[in-house]
């Protein structure tokens, strides 16, 4: 026979630390400490400003694939013919 055990009350495995507040700039930049040597002496002469990495849009850029032109779409894999619709429909019961 088992003695009794005392319950004890349940006490979860995570822990949360509650909401978390972002910075709103970014800090500064500063080299990797595993950087090679060479790197972390010239970085700051090596690093880009984060709002240079965006490159400026010359094209257009379309919200909906069917806003595009028509040389991005293949309208052999886009429209089904009968039999295939059948199939999917039937699940392949009608395939033979």
């Amino acid at each position: 026979m088992h003695p009794s055990v005392k319950v004890l009350a349940h006490k979860p495995l995570i822990s949360f630390i509650g909401k978390r507040v972002w910075p709103a700039t970014a800090g500064p930049s500063h080299p990797h400490p595993a950087a090679p040597p060479e790197w972390q002496k010239s970085f700051s002469e090596k690093a880009v400003p984060h709002s240079s990495l965006r490159a400026p849009q010359d094209h257009a850029v379309f919200l909906e694939f069917w806003d595009a032109p028509a040389r991005f779409s293949k309208p052999s894999s886009r429209y089904l013919e009968q039999v295939e619709i059948d199939a999917i429909l039937s699940g392949g019961a009608s395939m033979r």
